[in-house]
C-alpha cells in the first residue's frame, strides 16, 4: 500500500524526491520485496509526481530536468527501493530514445502517453545467451509487407510484466535495428520471472517474439543505426541511473548502520565507540561521497554535451556499484543475525547491490573498457 496519489507533490529536485521516497516508497519497500511487485497505488503516485519522464518539454507534459537533477532524483528513489528505481530507469531509457531519435509522428504519439504513465516502457536488449555484448543480439527483424516481423527471445527484462511498450533491439538486414513494439502486437508473449536475487519487485519478464508483426512506424531511427544508439545513448543513460541508484544504496547502508551502532551496546560499550565499527563507517562515508561526486561529474559532462561523459559514467557506475556491494555486505555484518532476518532492509540492500554490479554492463566489462581508454590516451597523448 501507499498513500493516496492525491497527496503527492510534484518531484523536480533532490528535496522533493527525498520527500516522495520517504513518504510513498521507503515504508513499503520490504513488503514489495516480499510480494515481488509494486502496487497500482504506487504507479499512480509516480504518475502524480511526474516521475515517469522528466525529459520531454512542456508540450509533452514533462518537467525537462537536467541530467544532474535526474541523477539526484534516481539516487533518492534508489535509497528507498532499487526495484522502483529500476522501473523508472528502463521507462526513462525508452522515453529518452523516443525523444532523441523518434520521428515527429512517434514523438506525438508516444511522449505524452509515456510522460503521464498511461504507457509504460521497457528496454529489451538482453537475450538468454547475450548480455554485455550489445552487438551480438540474435533476435531477427525482417521486412515484410511494409512492416517488420520479429523472432527471438528477450529475457531478464525489467518491468516486462508491467510494460505496454517495448524498445526491442534486433538484427535486421543491414545491422542492428531498434523497434517500438506494443505489448498487444501479434506474436508477443510475456512470461513473468519470479524469485530473483535482488530488485525482486522490478517485475521482470521474458519477452518471446514469435512471428511478431509490427508496422513500418515501429522503426526508431535509421536502419542499422541502433548499435551506435545503444553504445552512446540509451545504455549510457541507464548506467547513470544505476550509478546514482547505487549511491542511494550506499546512503541507505550508511543511515542504517549509524542508527544501529548509535543505540546498540556490546559488553557495556556502545558499538559506535568500537574502532572497527568506526573504520567501517568512515569507509562508507568516504565511498558514498566519492561515488556521488563521480555521478555528478558524469551528469555535468552529459549536460554539457561532452564526449568524456561516456567514460566518466562507466567509472561512476563501476565505482558506485562495487562500493554498494561491498558496504551492503558490511551493513549485514554490522547488524548481525538481524541483518539476515526476513524483512531486513540491509538484507535487501545486500541483494540489490549485487544486481547493480551486473546490469547495464558488468563490473568486469566496465574495467576492461576503462583500461582500454587509459591505454588509448597513453598511446595517443
Amino acid at each position: 500500500m501507499t498513500p493516496a496519489s492525491g497527496d503527492v507533490i510534484a518531484v523536480h529536485d533532490r528535496t522533493t524526491a527525498r520527500l516522495f521516497a520517504d513518504t510513498h516508497i521507503r515504508p513499503y519497500a520490504d513488503e514489495w520485496d516480499r510480494s515481488g511487485q509494486v502496487p497500482d497505488t504506487l504507479l499512480d503516485a509516480v504518475s502524480a509526481a511526474g516521475l515517469w519522464d522528466p525529459f520531454p518539454p512542456a508540450p509533452a507534459q514533462g518537467a525537462d530536468v537536467t541530467f544532474g537533477t535526474l541523477a539526484e532524483i534516481h539516487e533518492e528513489i534508489g535509497r528507498a527501493c532499487s526495484s522502483v528505481r529500476s522501473l523508472l530507469t528502463v521507462h526513462t531509457m525508452v522515453t529518452f530514445a523516443v525523444r532523441r531519435w523518434g520521428t515527429a509522428e512517434q514523438k506525438e504519439r508516444w511522449l505524452p502517453e509515456l510522460a503521464a504513465g498511461r504507457v509504460t516502457g521497457a528496454f529489451c536488449l538482453t537475450e538468454p545467451e547475450v548480455g554485455s555484448d550489445a552487438t551480438a543480439v540474435t533476435t531477427t527483424a525482417l521486412r515484410k509487407g511494409g512492416g517488420w516481423v520479429l523472432n527471438g527471445t528477450k529475457t531478464w527484462i525489467t518491468g516486462g510484466q508491467l510494460a505496454s511498450l517495448f524498445l526491442v533491439f534486433a538484427r535486421g538486414p543491414g545491422g542492428v535495428v531498434a523497434l517500438l513494439v506494443e505489448r498487444n502486437a501479434p506474436g508477443v508473449e510475456i512470461t513473468p520471472i519470479d524469485g530473483m536475487l535482488g530488485t525482486t519487485a522490478g517485475m521482470l519478464a521474458t519477452v518471446e517474439l514469435r512471428e511478431a508483426h509490427v508496422g513500418p512506424d515501429a522503426l526508431l531511427g535509421p536502419e542499422a543505426f541502433a548499435t551506435g544508439m545503444v553504445l552512446t545513448g540509451v545504455l549510457d543513460l541507464g548506467r547513470l541511473s544505476v550509478a546514482a541508484g547505487s549511491v542511494g544504496i550506499l546512503q541507505a547502508c550508511l543511515d542504517a548502520c549509524t542508527a544501529r551502532t548509535a543505540r546498540r551496546e556490546v559488553g557495556g560499550v556502545p558499538l559506535r565507540e568500537r574502532q572497527l565499527i568506526r573504520a567501517k563507517i568512515s569507509d562508507m562515508v568516504t565511498d558514498v561521497t566519492a561515488a556521488r561526486l563521480l555521478c555528478a561529474e558524469a551528469a555535468r559532462l552529459k549536460d554539457a554535451g561532452e564526449a568524456e561523459t561516456i567514460m566518466t559514467t562507466m567509472m561512476a557506475k563501476y565505482f558506485a556499484s562495487t562500493a554498494a556491494a561491498r558496504h551492503a555486505s558490511e551493513a549485514v555484518q554490522i547488524h548481525g543475525a538481524s541483518g539476515c532476518a526476513p524483512g531486513s532492509p540491509v538484507a535487501r540492500y545486500y541483494r540489490d547491490a549485487k544486481v547493480m554490479e551486473i546490469i547495464e554492463g558488468s563490473s568486469e566489462i566496465q574495467r576492461l573498457t576503462i583500461a582500454d581508454a587509459a591505454y588509448r590516451t597513453a598511446m595517443n597523448p
